[in-house]
């Protein structure tokens, strides 16, 4: 019988020594090339493949116990399993399920199984190594005597992997946007949201910060208003009743490019300017802080007395009441001298 060739010394544990090296591979390109297309690729093994397959492999080191197909399916269930008990365990650490503690669980899981299974693999009596000629894929398949709608099965099994991925990786490497938003804020006079002038006296000077993200995936150029308004919930009829709205000075529009949601670094801000006002006066006030994108609406003429409460400004303040107009809002108390 001709017997099978195989690799000898370290080569036989070529595959174990290859997931090793690309786990690391992977560390350095999320460390230095975040964006490269490799991250993505070697990401996709990383996760669905590596850490099954050395579990299989430390598991079952002998060639009887499992034939190829049963391996490889069994490489990427078990990945699907692993993962996600890993992100479990760390959701209860105080680390979190964030990239780097994922990526170091990961990186350890694949390298300690995989140093488990080189040993595994050495003392075993007939290992299992993954180490195929055509030849050996031909009678794997068993071609010489399957018939023809085998053969014809076989081949578009084939195919339908090869298109599954190819798909898989037009998918990875033309990722879908993500949801386009603006993040639209206002801070107390310290940075934080906290310490908010609600409480003044006529005239005197209140100060908040306002701030915008812009997450888009477009340049926008962006236009805020501000408006003091007197308005009141009636309950019987279910209706916001406006009785006084102002203009405030200091509105403006600003352009902003578009840029990605961090969710692993720290916040930052893009755009912030403070805005200070007063009101002359006494009263619970409603000072509005509404954001347009790319054009602001028009308004009506002014009326004489400046309140646009009997005009059809009204309804920017009745859409940021109902949520239909990205707003902001900050209640202010007006005392008496």
């Amino acid at each position: 019988m001709e017997q099978k060739s195989e690799p000898q010394g370290l080569w036989r544990y070529w595959d174990l020594f290859t997931i090793i090296a690309l786990s690391l591979l992977l560390d350095l390109f999320i460390a230095f090339f975040p964006d490269s297309i490799l991250r993505k690729v070697l990401g996709l093994a990383f996760v669905l493949f590596f850490p099954g397959y050395v579990f299989i492999t430390a598991l079952f080191p002998e060639r009887k116990e499992l034939d190829n197909l049963e391996r490889l399916a069994l490489s990427f269930g078990l990945s699907i399993a692993v993962v996600p008990l890993i992100g479990l365990v760390l959701n209860y650490t105080p680390w979190g399920i964030r990239l780097t503690p994922i990526l170091v669980s990961l990186t350890l899981f694949n390298i300690v199984l995989a140093v488990a299974a080189v040993y595994r693999r050495k003392t075993a009596i007939n290992p299992w190594i993954p180490w195929m000629t055509p030849e050996d894929i031909k009678r794997e398949l068993e071609w010489d005597s399957a018939s023809r709608l085998d053969k014809a099965l076989t081949v578009a099994l084939i195919i339908a992997i090869i298109i599954s991925l190819v798909t898989l990786g037009y998918v990875v490497t033309h990722p879908k946007p993500g949801e386009a938003f603006t993040e639209f804020y206002i801070l107390g006079p310290g940075g934080k949201a906290a310490d908010y002038p609600t409480k003044l006296l006529p005239g005197e000077n209140g100060t908040v910060i306002i701030g915008i993200v812009n997450h888009e995936h477009r340049n926008v150029t962006y236009y805020v208003q501000i408006w003091l308004v007197n308005l009141t919930w009636d309950s019987a009829t279910n209706t916001t009743i406006i009785h006084e709205m102002y203009p405030m000075p200091g509105w403006f529009n600003v352009t902003l490019p578009h840029v990605p949601v961090n969710i692993e670094g720290n916040w930052t801000p893009q755009f912030k300017t403070n805005y200070t006002f007063s009101i002359d006066k006494p009263g619970k006030w409603q000072v509005w802080f509404l954001l347009f994108k790319d054009n602001p609406p028009e308004l009506p003429p002014a009326p004489p007395d400046g309140n646009y409460a009997e005009t059809d400004a009204r309804n920017l303040i009745l859409e940021a009441v109902n949520g239909t107009i990205q707003s902001l809002k900050l209640n202010v108390e007006v005392e008496k001298v």
